[in-house]
Protein backbone atom coordinates (compact mmCIF):
# COMPACT_ATOMS: atom_id res chain seq x y z
CA UNK A 1 0.00 0.00 0.00
CA UNK A 2 1.50 3.29 -1.25
CA UNK A 3 0.62 6.76 0.57
CA UNK A 4 0.65 10.52 -0.94
CA UNK A 5 2.11 13.23 0.64
CA UNK A 6 2.20 16.86 -0.10
CA UNK A 7 6.08 18.56 -0.42
CA UNK A 8 6.57 21.87 -1.09
CA UNK A 9 9.91 23.52 -1.33
CA UNK A 10 11.62 26.66 -2.38
CA UNK A 11 13.12 24.88 -5.84
CA UNK A 12 10.43 22.96 -6.30
CA UNK A 13 7.09 24.71 -6.05
CA UNK A 14 4.44 22.53 -4.44
CA UNK A 15 4.05 18.52 -5.80
CA UNK A 16 1.96 15.68 -5.01
CA UNK A 17 4.57 12.88 -4.18
CA UNK A 18 3.49 9.15 -3.88
CA UNK A 19 5.92 6.91 -1.54
CA UNK A 20 5.80 3.39 -1.75
CA UNK A 21 5.47 1.41 1.38
CA UNK A 22 8.10 -0.59 0.65
CA UNK A 23 11.00 2.67 0.22
CA UNK A 24 9.69 4.16 3.24
CA UNK A 25 10.83 0.84 5.37
CA UNK A 26 14.16 1.10 3.68
CA UNK A 27 14.85 4.66 4.73
CA UNK A 28 17.83 6.19 6.76
CA UNK A 29 16.07 9.01 8.62
CA UNK A 30 18.51 9.32 11.54
CA UNK A 31 22.18 8.65 12.62
CA UNK A 32 23.40 4.85 12.06
CA UNK A 33 20.21 4.52 11.03
CA UNK A 34 16.09 3.29 11.57
CA UNK A 35 17.51 2.02 15.11
CA UNK A 36 20.48 3.77 15.42
CA UNK A 37 22.71 0.49 15.16
CA UNK A 38 24.23 1.04 11.88
CA UNK A 39 21.88 -1.65 9.84
CA UNK A 40 20.04 -1.20 6.82
CA UNK A 41 17.06 -3.00 6.14
CA UNK A 42 17.62 -3.31 1.86
CA UNK A 43 17.27 -6.68 0.21
CA UNK A 44 18.57 -7.16 -3.10
CA UNK A 45 21.75 -5.97 -3.20
CA UNK A 46 24.94 -6.09 -5.27
CA UNK A 47 26.75 -8.99 -3.75
CA UNK A 48 30.03 -8.75 -5.62
CA UNK A 49 31.16 -4.80 -7.27
CA UNK A 50 32.57 -4.33 -10.71
CA UNK A 51 36.25 -3.57 -10.47
CA UNK A 52 35.33 0.18 -10.54
CA UNK A 53 33.02 -0.09 -7.87
CA UNK A 54 28.87 0.49 -8.40
CA UNK A 55 27.95 2.89 -10.54
CA UNK A 56 27.33 6.34 -9.67
CA UNK A 57 23.55 7.83 -9.71
CA UNK A 58 24.50 11.36 -8.62
CA UNK A 59 26.89 13.93 -7.15
CA UNK A 60 26.02 16.74 -5.19
CA UNK A 61 28.37 19.51 -4.27
CA UNK A 62 28.35 23.15 -2.76
CA UNK A 63 27.27 21.26 0.77
CA UNK A 64 29.84 22.96 2.77
CA UNK A 65 32.37 21.55 4.82
CA UNK A 66 31.69 19.05 7.14
CA UNK A 67 32.07 15.32 8.76
CA UNK A 68 28.11 14.59 9.35
CA UNK A 69 26.77 11.63 7.51
CA UNK A 70 22.98 11.91 5.65
CA UNK A 71 19.36 11.63 6.49
CA UNK A 72 17.13 9.79 3.79
CA UNK A 73 13.46 9.61 4.17
CA UNK A 74 10.92 9.69 1.66
CA UNK A 75 11.95 11.72 -1.41
CA UNK A 76 14.83 13.84 0.70
CA UNK A 77 17.97 13.69 1.83
CA UNK A 78 19.28 15.71 4.47
CA UNK A 79 23.20 16.67 5.04
CA UNK A 80 24.68 19.39 7.18
CA UNK A 81 27.86 21.86 6.35
CA UNK A 82 29.16 25.05 6.62
CA UNK A 83 28.63 27.85 4.16
CA UNK A 84 30.01 31.70 4.19
CA UNK A 85 30.81 30.85 8.41
CA UNK A 86 27.16 29.67 8.75
CA UNK A 87 26.51 26.14 9.96
CA UNK A 88 23.37 25.28 7.36
CA UNK A 89 21.40 22.10 6.48
CA UNK A 90 20.56 21.52 3.11
CA UNK A 91 17.72 19.48 2.10
CA UNK A 92 18.50 17.74 -1.63
CA UNK A 93 16.03 15.55 -3.86
CA UNK A 94 16.44 12.06 -3.22
CA UNK A 95 15.93 11.17 -7.20
CA UNK A 96 18.42 13.81 -8.57
CA UNK A 97 20.35 15.35 -5.81
CA UNK A 98 19.45 18.59 -6.58
CA UNK A 99 19.02 20.92 -3.72
CA UNK A 100 15.52 21.93 -2.72
CA UNK A 101 16.19 24.35 -0.07
CA UNK A 102 18.91 25.64 2.59
CA UNK A 103 18.82 26.84 5.55
CA UNK A 104 21.32 28.61 8.27
CA UNK A 105 20.97 27.95 11.94
CA UNK A 106 24.00 29.86 13.49
CA UNK A 107 27.30 30.75 13.60
CA UNK A 108 29.49 28.04 11.97
CA UNK A 109 32.99 26.63 14.48
CA UNK A 110 35.83 25.20 13.45
CA UNK A 111 39.17 23.97 15.20
CA UNK A 112 42.02 22.27 14.29
CA UNK A 113 40.62 19.08 12.73
CA UNK A 114 38.38 21.29 10.71
CA UNK A 115 35.15 23.27 9.68
CA UNK A 116 31.80 22.94 9.58
CA UNK A 117 29.06 20.57 11.59
CA UNK A 118 29.76 17.08 12.88
CA UNK A 119 25.99 15.74 13.37
CA UNK A 120 23.92 14.02 11.45
CA UNK A 121 19.89 15.45 10.85
CA UNK A 122 16.99 13.40 12.23
CA UNK A 123 13.80 12.98 10.56
CA UNK A 124 10.38 12.15 12.64
CA UNK A 125 7.26 12.38 10.01
CA UNK A 126 6.99 16.40 8.93
CA UNK A 127 9.76 17.89 11.02
CA UNK A 128 13.92 17.59 10.94
CA UNK A 129 15.88 17.83 13.93
CA UNK A 130 19.38 19.70 13.76
CA UNK A 131 21.99 20.24 15.84
CA UNK A 132 24.91 22.35 14.99
CA UNK A 133 28.95 22.10 16.30
CA UNK A 134 27.59 25.28 18.29
CA UNK A 135 25.05 23.68 20.28
CA UNK A 136 21.93 24.97 18.26
CA UNK A 137 18.89 22.66 18.10
CA UNK A 138 16.33 23.56 15.64
CA UNK A 139 13.19 22.17 14.62
CA UNK A 140 12.28 22.81 10.54
CA UNK A 141 9.62 21.43 8.44
CA UNK A 142 10.74 19.29 6.25
CA UNK A 143 8.68 20.22 3.38
CA UNK A 144 10.33 23.71 2.99
CA UNK A 145 12.64 24.46 5.55
CA UNK A 146 10.96 26.59 7.79
CA UNK A 147 12.00 26.72 11.78
CA UNK A 148 9.51 26.19 13.94
CA UNK A 149 11.67 26.41 17.32
CA UNK A 150 15.10 26.89 17.88
CA UNK A 151 17.54 26.72 21.33
CA UNK A 152 21.04 27.11 21.58
CA UNK A 153 21.92 23.68 24.61
CA UNK A 154 25.07 25.05 25.41
CA UNK A 155 23.86 28.40 26.40
CA UNK A 156 20.88 27.27 28.21
CA UNK A 157 21.85 24.41 30.07
CA UNK A 158 24.80 25.60 31.55
CA UNK A 159 27.27 23.45 29.16
CA UNK A 160 30.33 24.87 27.17
CA UNK A 161 31.42 23.38 23.81
CA UNK A 162 34.20 20.41 24.08
CA UNK A 163 37.24 20.46 21.64
CA UNK A 164 36.35 19.33 18.76
CA UNK A 165 32.58 21.06 18.95
CA UNK A 166 29.42 19.65 19.86
CA UNK A 167 29.26 16.30 17.00
CA UNK A 168 26.19 14.55 18.61
CA UNK A 169 22.73 13.92 16.45
CA UNK A 170 19.51 14.49 18.54
CA UNK A 171 17.82 11.77 19.07
CA UNK A 172 13.70 11.71 18.69
CA UNK A 173 12.30 9.61 21.40
CA UNK A 174 8.47 9.39 21.45
CA UNK A 175 7.26 13.16 22.21
CA UNK A 176 10.90 14.13 23.44
CA UNK A 177 14.35 15.47 21.69
CA UNK A 178 17.43 13.77 23.72
CA UNK A 179 20.53 15.94 23.45
CA UNK A 180 23.51 16.33 25.43
CA UNK A 181 24.37 19.74 26.70
CA UNK A 182 27.13 18.42 29.53
CA UNK A 183 25.65 21.18 31.82
CA UNK A 184 26.27 21.43 35.24
CA UNK A 185 22.79 19.02 36.58
CA UNK A 186 21.96 19.14 33.39
CA UNK A 187 24.07 16.48 31.44
CA UNK A 188 21.14 15.09 29.42
CA UNK A 189 18.01 17.31 28.43
CA UNK A 190 14.57 15.93 26.90
CA UNK A 191 12.67 18.79 24.97
CA UNK A 192 9.01 18.78 23.64
CA UNK A 193 9.77 17.78 20.22
CA UNK A 194 6.69 20.17 19.20
CA UNK A 195 7.35 23.11 21.29
CA UNK A 196 11.00 22.46 22.08
CA UNK A 197 10.32 23.49 25.74
CA UNK A 198 12.34 21.41 28.61
CA UNK A 199 10.72 18.32 30.10
CA UNK A 200 13.63 17.37 31.86
CA UNK A 201 17.23 17.22 32.69
CA UNK A 202 19.29 14.99 34.43
CA UNK A 203 20.19 16.60 37.69
CA UNK A 204 22.68 13.82 38.57
CA UNK A 205 24.65 14.24 35.90
CA UNK A 206 27.27 17.01 35.19
CA UNK A 207 29.64 15.33 32.88
CA UNK A 208 30.60 17.17 30.10
CA UNK A 209 28.96 16.33 26.61
CA UNK A 210 31.31 13.33 24.43
CA UNK A 211 31.01 12.69 20.71
CA UNK A 212 28.76 10.17 21.12
CA UNK A 213 25.19 10.02 20.03
CA UNK A 214 22.38 8.77 22.82
CA UNK A 215 20.79 5.38 22.13
CA UNK A 216 17.26 4.21 23.30
CA UNK A 217 15.72 0.78 24.21
CA UNK A 218 13.03 -0.66 26.72
CA UNK A 219 14.94 -2.70 29.36
CA UNK A 220 12.68 -5.45 30.79
CA UNK A 221 9.77 -2.61 30.46
CA UNK A 222 12.10 0.58 31.64
CA UNK A 223 12.77 2.96 28.99
CA UNK A 224 16.53 4.17 29.00
CA UNK A 225 18.37 6.21 27.40
CA UNK A 226 22.24 5.42 26.80
CA UNK A 227 25.24 7.52 25.61
CA UNK A 228 28.78 7.99 26.74
CA UNK A 229 29.62 10.94 28.15
CA UNK A 230 33.24 12.52 28.02
CA UNK A 231 34.18 10.74 31.46
CA UNK A 232 31.48 7.94 31.41
CA UNK A 233 28.90 5.53 30.04
CA UNK A 234 25.77 6.26 31.68
CA UNK A 235 22.14 4.78 31.81
CA UNK A 236 19.63 7.25 31.96
CA UNK A 237 15.19 6.75 32.80
CA UNK A 238 13.30 8.15 29.74
CA UNK A 239 10.38 9.02 31.23
CA UNK A 240 12.21 11.56 33.69
CA UNK A 241 16.00 12.11 33.06
CA UNK A 242 16.91 9.85 36.15
CA UNK A 243 20.72 9.15 36.03
CA UNK A 244 19.99 4.65 36.81
CA UNK A 245 23.57 3.35 36.36
CA UNK A 246 27.35 4.87 35.29
CA UNK A 247 30.51 2.84 34.08
CA UNK A 248 34.36 4.18 33.54
CA UNK A 249 35.87 1.29 32.25
CA UNK A 250 35.66 2.09 28.20
CA UNK A 251 35.77 5.66 28.58
CA UNK A 252 38.95 7.46 28.19
CA UNK A 253 40.40 11.13 28.86
CA UNK A 254 40.91 12.35 24.93
CA UNK A 255 37.06 11.64 23.02
CA UNK A 256 34.45 8.97 23.39
CA UNK A 257 33.00 8.88 20.25
CA UNK A 258 31.65 5.78 19.12
CA UNK A 259 27.73 5.01 19.33
CA UNK A 260 26.85 2.39 22.25
CA UNK A 261 25.19 -0.98 20.72
CA UNK A 262 22.07 -2.59 22.53
CA UNK A 263 20.70 -6.24 22.49
CA UNK A 264 19.36 -8.22 24.55
CA UNK A 265 19.69 -6.51 27.65
CA UNK A 266 22.96 -5.83 27.58
CA UNK A 267 24.91 -2.90 25.84
CA UNK A 268 28.18 -2.25 24.53
CA UNK A 269 30.57 0.75 24.63
CA UNK A 270 33.96 1.00 23.14
CA UNK A 271 36.60 3.69 22.65
CA UNK A 272 40.06 4.34 21.55
CA UNK A 273 43.24 6.35 22.64
CA UNK A 274 44.24 2.70 24.29
CA UNK A 275 41.12 1.81 26.20
CA UNK A 276 38.73 -0.48 24.49
CA UNK A 277 35.30 -2.30 25.21
CA UNK A 278 33.22 -3.46 27.72
CA UNK A 279 29.79 -5.15 27.25
CA UNK A 280 27.47 -4.59 30.59
CA UNK A 281 24.46 -6.40 31.74
CA UNK A 282 21.30 -4.08 31.89
CA UNK A 283 19.15 -5.75 35.31
CA UNK A 284 16.11 -4.20 36.23
CA UNK A 285 15.27 -3.92 40.01
CA UNK A 286 11.38 -1.72 40.20
CA UNK A 287 12.17 1.18 38.12
CA UNK A 288 15.35 1.43 38.09
CA UNK A 289 18.21 -0.21 35.70
CA UNK A 290 21.81 -1.15 36.99
CA UNK A 291 24.79 -1.95 34.79
CA UNK A 292 27.12 -4.91 35.65
CA UNK A 293 30.52 -5.90 33.38
CA UNK A 294 30.26 -8.81 31.48
CA UNK A 295 33.47 -8.52 30.07
CA UNK A 296 36.50 -5.99 28.89
CA UNK A 297 38.42 -6.42 25.51
CA UNK A 298 41.29 -4.10 24.49
CA UNK A 299 40.26 -5.97 21.15
CA UNK A 300 38.12 -3.56 20.16
CA UNK A 301 39.33 0.27 20.50
CA UNK A 302 36.89 1.89 17.84
CA UNK A 303 38.19 5.64 17.26
CA UNK A 304 35.09 7.38 15.48
CA UNK A 305 33.69 4.66 13.20
CA UNK A 306 31.05 2.83 14.82
CA UNK A 307 30.83 -1.02 15.47
CA UNK A 308 27.26 -3.02 13.57
CA UNK A 309 25.92 -5.99 15.65
CA UNK A 310 25.10 -8.46 13.27
CA UNK A 311 23.73 -12.15 14.73
CA UNK A 312 25.86 -12.78 17.45
CA UNK A 313 28.76 -10.89 15.80
CA UNK A 314 30.25 -7.61 16.43
CA UNK A 315 31.85 -5.69 13.18
CA UNK A 316 34.19 -2.46 13.90
CA UNK A 317 37.81 -1.28 13.32
CA UNK A 318 40.02 -1.64 16.52
CA UNK A 319 41.65 1.35 15.54
CA UNK A 320 42.89 0.87 12.07
CA UNK A 321 42.57 -3.07 11.85
CA UNK A 322 38.57 -4.53 10.92
CA UNK A 323 37.83 -7.07 13.76
CA UNK A 324 35.18 -9.58 14.51
CA UNK A 325 34.14 -10.20 17.82
CA UNK A 326 31.37 -12.51 19.23
CA UNK A 327 29.11 -10.45 21.01
CA UNK A 328 28.09 -12.47 24.11
CA UNK A 329 32.09 -13.27 24.92
CA UNK A 330 34.52 -10.81 23.53
CA UNK A 331 36.32 -13.68 21.11
CA UNK A 332 38.46 -12.53 18.06
CA UNK A 333 36.77 -14.31 15.21
CA UNK A 334 39.12 -12.39 13.04
CA UNK A 335 41.01 -9.33 11.85
CA UNK A 336 41.96 -7.78 8.90
CA UNK A 337 43.47 -4.61 7.71
CA UNK A 338 40.63 -3.97 5.29
CA UNK A 339 40.48 -0.52 3.74
CA UNK A 340 42.64 0.89 6.44
CA UNK A 341 41.08 2.39 9.39
CA UNK A 342 37.34 4.06 9.09
CA UNK A 343 33.36 3.23 9.67
CA UNK A 344 31.07 1.00 8.73
CA UNK A 345 27.84 0.17 8.19
CA UNK A 346 25.18 -3.27 7.24
CA UNK A 347 23.19 -4.27 4.25
CA UNK A 348 21.89 -7.30 2.86
CA UNK A 349 24.46 -9.68 3.98
CA UNK A 350 27.77 -7.00 3.97
CA UNK A 351 29.73 -4.43 5.47
CA UNK A 352 30.25 -1.10 3.45
CA UNK A 353 33.13 0.30 4.84
CA UNK A 354 34.63 3.73 4.64
CA UNK A 355 38.01 4.52 5.04
CA UNK A 356 39.50 7.90 6.19
CA UNK A 357 42.08 7.71 3.32
CA UNK A 358 38.90 7.77 0.77
CA UNK A 359 38.71 4.36 0.28
CA UNK A 360 35.19 2.55 -0.13
CA UNK A 361 34.86 -1.27 0.42
CA UNK A 362 32.06 -4.46 0.57
CA UNK A 363 32.96 -7.05 3.01
CA UNK A 364 30.88 -10.08 3.18
CA UNK A 365 29.94 -10.21 6.90
CA UNK A 366 31.03 -13.55 8.37
CA UNK A 367 32.57 -14.88 11.44
CA UNK A 368 34.67 -17.14 9.21
CA UNK A 369 36.91 -14.57 8.33
CA UNK A 370 37.41 -11.53 5.54
CA UNK A 371 36.10 -12.01 2.35
CA UNK A 372 36.37 -8.45 0.23
CA UNK A 373 33.45 -7.92 -2.23
CA UNK A 374 35.11 -5.15 -3.89
CA UNK A 375 36.61 -1.54 -3.59
CA UNK A 376 36.76 1.67 -5.39
CA UNK A 377 38.13 5.25 -4.48
CA UNK A 378 36.89 8.55 -3.45
CA UNK A 379 38.40 12.17 -4.02
CA UNK A 380 40.85 13.44 -1.31
CA UNK A 381 38.72 16.79 -0.23
CA UNK A 382 42.14 17.41 2.16
CA UNK A 383 40.54 16.14 5.29
CA UNK A 384 40.14 12.58 6.33
CA UNK A 385 36.79 11.12 5.04
CA UNK A 386 34.96 10.62 8.27
CA UNK A 387 31.39 10.38 7.57
CA UNK A 388 29.37 7.20 8.09
CA UNK A 389 28.22 5.69 4.63
CA UNK A 390 24.82 5.07 4.19
CA UNK A 391 22.65 2.21 2.17
CA UNK A 392 19.11 2.92 1.70
CA UNK A 393 16.26 1.96 -1.26
CA UNK A 394 19.24 0.58 -3.03
CA UNK A 395 21.72 2.98 -2.94
CA UNK A 396 24.92 3.95 -0.97
CA UNK A 397 25.52 7.74 0.04
CA UNK A 398 29.23 8.38 0.43
CA UNK A 399 29.55 12.09 1.59
CA UNK A 400 33.13 13.71 2.09
CA UNK A 401 33.18 17.14 3.22
CA UNK A 402 31.74 19.15 -0.08
CA UNK A 403 30.68 16.53 -1.94
CA UNK A 404 27.88 13.50 -1.60
CA UNK A 405 27.90 10.46 -4.49
CA UNK A 406 25.12 8.39 -4.16
CA UNK A 407 26.16 4.66 -5.82
CA UNK A 408 23.74 2.08 -7.27
CA UNK A 409 24.03 -0.90 -5.54
CA UNK A 410 20.92 -2.38 -6.45
CA UNK A 411 21.35 -6.46 -7.91
CA UNK A 412 20.51 -5.86 -11.82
Amino acid sequence: MSKTTIVCGFALGCAVVTLSAQSASTDWPQWRGPERNGISRDTGLLQQWPRTGPSLAWTASQLGGGYGSVAVAGNRVFVQGMKNRQSVVTSLDRASGKAVWSVALGSAGDNDRGAGPRSTPTVDGDRVYVLTESGDLACLMVADGKIVWRRNILKEFGGRNISWLVSESPLVDGNRVIVTPGGRNAGVAALDKMTGATIWVTKELSDEAGYSSPVVADVQGVRTIMVFTGNAAVGVRATDGRLMWRHGGAANNTANITTPVYANGKVFFTSAYGTGGALLQLQVKGETVTAQEIYFTRNMQNHHGGVVLVDRWLYGFNNSILTCLEFETGKVLWRDRSVGKGSVAYADGHLYVLSEDNVVGLVEASPEGYREKGRFTIADQGWPAWAHPVVSGGRLYVRNQNVLASYDVRAK
